[in-house]
């Protein structure tokens, strides 16, 4: 019985780190996008978002930063800064699940544009305090508002391709805590 229930978990958390590295590489790639630059969405804040409030138990803590952290490493941006607003913002979303499992995709969708626009923001604002240079206001919120676009893509993938469902009200976790 514990392989079943240990399988599907270690499972998805491979899964997560395949579809992370492909981000990556997809966003390495030097791609010429002509003269208009229009900003793509940032997938992988979707993705942890989406398995966040899904299925709190496939992403640990410790996944999701160091997977933003490697990121912010290869995009070269500050080290730990986006890892460290990400996490919050995941935990946050993590602590609520209970009363975000009962809402309809609608309310969700609007709950986490809040949240993601918050984490924009803060951004922005660390980045501002330490005199960094970033990018303008227009492009970043070009970004933010296709991101926000792209989560429902990424909860429709994440739920048809690979499973992800909301648990049900008793289920438990491996170790019995419930989710």
């Amino acid at each position: 019985m514990v392989e079943r229930l240990l399988g599907p978990v270690l499972g998805h958390r491979v899964l997560f780190l395949a579809l992370a590295a492909a981000l990556f590489f997809w966003r390495l790639l030097p791609i010429p996008n002509g003269d208009y630059v229009f900003p793509g969405p940032d997938l992988l804040l979707c993705l942890v978002f989406c398995w966040t409030l899904r299925r709190p138990d496939y992403l640990p803590f410790w996944l999701i930063a160091g997977v933003i952290f490697v990121e912010d490493l290869l995009m070269m941006r500050p080290p730990g800064l986006w890892a460290l607003l990400v996490l919050g913002g995941a935990e946050f979303l993590r602590a609520r699940g209970a009363t975000t499992r009962s809402l309809s995709f609608g309310v969700e969708w609007v709950f986490l544009s809040g949240v993601m626009a918050l984490l924009f923001t803060a951004y922005r604002l660390v980045l501002a305090l330490v005199l960094l240079p970033q990018s303008p206001i227009n492009a970043s919120l070009v970004h933010l508002i296709v991101t926000i676009a792209a989560y429902p893509l990424v909860v429709g993938t994440s739920v048809m391709a690979f499973g992800l469902r909301r648990p049900s009200l008793g289920e438990t976790t491996s170790t019995g805590r419930r989710i």
